[in-house]
């Protein structure tokens, strides 16, 4: 197979200015992390407690005490440090630093002396690789791991790199295809995508082969889990896996021979993201369309128009094709990095477009959506349609917050909305020796390294508020090199300008290639076609006929109660009508909110019986939407995303 895949630009080498993004980028060094810390040291009074860093002093002997929380408590420590890591690759913090130094020497001090390390199972004394189907201790292994090489990466210091790499080799003389050997694999997938990370900054093949290992051993016949002795006795940790079949896991057969991804939002997300860095690093073709047709599944079949996976509630799991309920949906934060991830991993070995315009997606809407405006207040689960007094009383939609929290008892998300953001750079920019990829609009200087020295570009961006996207050369190239930027799938028409000329481009899948020697102050001026639109979902989606979305860009957009009063099922848009921008007072003015035309059903004054013969009256209105990622800012109330089409209603525009 001839491919390769196109790397990260140094966190250190991109600064990113742009005045939407940089309240969240700041926010995550400033009060993020200093306030997750805290809440992993069960310092903040209300907010749910974590035991994280109780259990790893009681681990390493500081304390005595009981295990306490999940069993995969200690990943809360492992994504922060991560998210630290990335941050202190950019500029430095000595006190951040000493914390996570600080961290890592209880981390490394838990340590059993042959590699092993799950605070769980070092304090219960329960016995090690036993209950796989849903002990998380390769998912815990994978996000130390993870943690380990992105702090190695961005400090040098190899304290923690070293404690990983001998967990990883007690994991490599514990698993294998070999005699003597456990011939399983992770319930939760995750090991697979670190152990990747771990193989490339270390070059140790066994991390490779091991991964390999995960990747093609899941779902062979007869099944690892079946033998276990949850399954056998029923006796879960968690009681609802009992309900579970092994699809939950996307084991029921070898991964070549799926064509549909099942099961829990986020295992599958992650396992496909190792799948594919085992398919680009063995070069296996034949591995690699699987994950392209697997992620089709999920895009075209199984996503919410914000860039969410995982439709219900029960297993935070996926369902069937076109099952994508507004109300009791389950969308967890984590499955929507997982999902970005993945598609991250396909567009650099690929340098497809369309990967990269699912990233977008999710990172505008969802992503975004998990966390407050304070950054100390998020979501878990992210649905598009909520109406507080039902979502309050109604026991199938306990999992519904109607405002977002400080912490969670199993508190994945706010960590993994962290070192997202903390890495935002890595969605923005890939490079290979002959083009710079420019995916996200997001206002940003970088510096490439090229042959001969770097080149460095300046992109100014009011995105996508504007589609006039400028690239400046702040230096001079030695031979020439291509600006590769993503035309996005929504933008039908696009132009552009070098030097204030009209040029013609060469476009190759979903990008536009300018080759040229660079001079410093050339300017590559692009405008894409970023208007307000309607949008329809498939009629297969029976949740959504007869109702539309409005979207700009990337940007997915939700009427609030704040703006338009309760009762917002009963509200159509004139989608025929213009929509106009507008400034909603208590949010970002750089935000972009919108005004359009609909009517309102009329709602009775008096109290009419529950069915009658009465027909429902209309009056006219002026809706105000905000972007999905901001709603609930500013309190309590009502939030849709798919109103009803009014334009049969306005305009008698059906068949017939």
């Amino acid at each position: 197979m001839e491919l390769h895949r196109l790397q990260n630009v140094k966190l250190s080498d991109v600064t990113i200015n742009d005045p939407f993004w940089n309240h969240y980028i700041n926010l995550v060094e400033t009060v993020i992390l200093p306030f997750q810390w805290e809440l992993i040291n069960d310092r903040v009074e209300g907010a749910e407690k974590s035991y994280c860093m109780h259990n790893f002093r009681i681990a390493c002997g500081d304390e005595k005490g009981e295990h306490l929380g999940t069993v995969f408590q200690d990943t809360d420590v492992a994504k922060w440090l991560e998210a630290v890591a990335y941050t202190l690759a950019k500029k430095p913090n000595k006190k951040l630093e000493a914390l996570a130094d600080g961290a890592i020497d209880l981390i490394s001090r838990a340590q059993c002396p042959d590699g092993y390390l799950d605070t769980y199972f070092i304090i219960t004394k329960q016995k090690r690789w036993s209950d796989l189907y849903e002990g998380h201790e390769l998912y815990t292994a994978g996000h130390m791991i993870e943690a380990a090489v992105a702090y190695y990466e961005a400090t040098g210091k190899r304290r923690f790199l070293d404690t990983v790499c001998r967990l990883a080799d007690c994991i490599y003389r514990t698993f294998g295809r070999e005699e003597g050997k456990i011939h399983g694999y992770p319930g939760h997938p995750e090991i697979e995508l670190a152990l990747i990370r771990l193989y490339r900054v270390t070059q140790e093949k066994r991390y490779l082969s091991l991964a390999d290992y995960f990747i093609r051993e899941r779902g062979k016949s007869p099944s690892y889990f079946l033998n276990e002795e949850c399954r056998k006795t029923g006796n879960y940790i968690f009681p609802e896996f009992a309900d579970f079949g092994l699809d939950y896991m996307m084991a029921q057969k070898p991964l070549q021979e799926q064509t549909t991804v099942e099961g829990h939002a986020v295992r599958a997300a992650y396992l496909l993201s190792g799948m594919a860095d085992v398919a680009y690093e063995e070069r296996d073709d034949t591995l690699l369309k699987q994950c392209d047709a697997l992620w089709n599944n999920i895009t075209q079949k199984k996503m919410y128009i914000t860039g969410s996976i995982g439709s219900a509630s029960y297993g935070e799991r996926f369902t069937g094709n076109y099952d994508l309920p507004n109300n009791t949906n389950y969308s967890e934060s984590c499955a929507t990095v997982g999902l970005a991830q993945f598609s991250n991993r396909m567009f650099q070995i690929t340098h497809s477009g369309k990967y990269m315009d699912t990233v977008e997606q999710a990172l505008y809407n969802t992503l975004l959506a998990g966390i407050a405006l304070d950054g100390k207040h998020f979501f878990y689960v992210n649905p598009l349609e909520v109406i507080p007094e039902v979502a309050e009383h109604n026991p199938t939609m306990r999992h519904i917050k109607t405002m977002r929290q400080q912490w969670f008892g199993v508190a994945c998300c706010p960590p993994n909305i962290a070192r997202t953001l903390a890495s935002l750079s890595n969605y923005i920019y890939a490079y290979d020796e002959e083009a710079l990829y420019v995916n996200l609009f997001i206002q940003s200087c970088v510096k490439v390294p090229v042959k001969g020295g770097n080149l460095r570009f300046c992109l100014h961006a009011d995105y996508p508020n504007s589609g006039h996207i400028e690239i400046q050369s702040d230096s001079t190239a030695e031979a020439p090199f291509s600006l590769a930027v993503r035309k996005p799938a929504y933008s039908a028409k696009y132009q552009v300008c070098v030097n204030g000329s009209k040029v013609d481009c060469t476009q190759r899948d979903g990008y536009l290639f300018i080759k040229r020697m660079w001079k410093r102050e050339d300017l590559v001026s692009i405008d894409f076609d970023v208007q307000f639109r309607f949008v329809y979902c498939n009629p297969h989606c029976s949740d959504n006929i007869g109702k539309t979305a409005l979207m700009k860009g990337p940007v997915v957009y939700c009427l609030e109660e704040a703006d338009n009063g309760s009762h917002l099922a009963g509200i159509y848009a004139d989608t025929e009508a213009p929509v106009h921008s507008a400034f909603v007072k208590g949010l970002p003015e750089e935000s972009g909110s919108a005004t359009f035309s609909g009517c309102r059903t009329v709602m009775p004054q008096k109290d009419n019986p529950l069915y009658g013969l009465e027909k429902p009256t209309y009056e006219a209105c002026t809706l105000t939407a905000v972007p999905y990622a901001l709603w609930n800012n500013r309190g309590k109330g009502e939030m849709r995303v798919w109103m009803n089409d009014g334009s049969p209603m306005f305009h008698r525009n059906w068949r017939g």
